[in-house]
């Protein structure tokens, strides 16, 4: 499904089905999903679409800015020792509609399950998509329609050993890469002193040949300061 499409179009896999057709000087988009549908009048008379996986915090309606992995097994990392392992994350897709270089949103949805949760205490927390993952010392063979997989390297800088049960992750510093079988990023957790961390992600695919993915907020316009996350609140 990911990739750039001529219009019109017509899609069907897995529980997803995606339509672009024309009519006059406009376009019709029409998409269902999990029982959900959405339709949206586009009015271009040209164009191509975008189908590509973001950032996994827009359903429903970009609540949270942070993901929140849960690991099913605790992680007991040694002193000045360094784990690279992986784990996955929920995949979510977005639809662009682009013309003369310009992309704009039209659509995001998803196959995997929608929770939230909330990192830290209520005045000074965060909320974050919330996901749990187990810890895989290779990769793993996954739905790439529903999870995505991150390379996550974990320093400990201390001198003892730190449990980690979490990681929390800022979205807008994300760099999703897809392929034919995978969905992915990279990202490093540096352990710090006091039950805390810091989580940063890198801008490289896990295998050559993987093609990055528009981020959502670059195709927004926004500007982003900060694109670290220190885990403050416990590990």
């Amino acid at each position: 499904m990911f990739g750039q499409y001529d219009i019109p179009i017509s899609i069907e896999q897995e529980e997803i089905t995606l339509s672009v057709q024309k009519g006059g000087e406009s376009l019709l988009y029409r998409r269902a999903c999990l029982g959900e549908t959405f339709e949206k009048i586009l009015v271009a008379g040209d164009g191509k679409v975008l189908l590509n996986p973001v950032e996994p915090v827009n359903k429903p309606n970009s609540l949270a800015s942070y993901l929140l992995i849960e690991l099913e097994k605790t992680m007991q990392i040694e002193p000045k020792g360094t784990k690279n392992i992986f784990l996955t994350f929920p995949v979510e897709i977005t639809a662009y509609i682009s013309a003369n270089e310009e992309f704009e949103v039209i659509d995001a949805f998803t196959l995997a399950r929608q929770k939230f949760t909330l990192y830290g205490d209520p005045i000074n927390g965060v909320i974050c998509k919330y996901w749990k993952s187990s810890i895989y010392p290779a990769e793993p063979s996954l739905n790439r329609m529903q999870q995505g997989l991150i390379g996550l390297a974990v320093t400990n800088t201390t001198a003892g050993w730190v449990e980690v049960t979490k990681a929390v992750f800022n979205a807008y510093g994300m760099k999703i890469y897809y392929n034919d079988e995978n969905v992915s990023m990279k990202a490093n957790m540096e352990l710090k002193g006091g039950q805390s961390a810091e989580t940063e992600f890198i801008d490289e695919p896990l295998a050559e040949g993987m093609t990055k993915s528009l981020e959502i907020y670059t195709a927004r316009k926004l500007s982003v300061a900060k694109k670290k996350f220190v885990m403050e609140f416990g590990l």
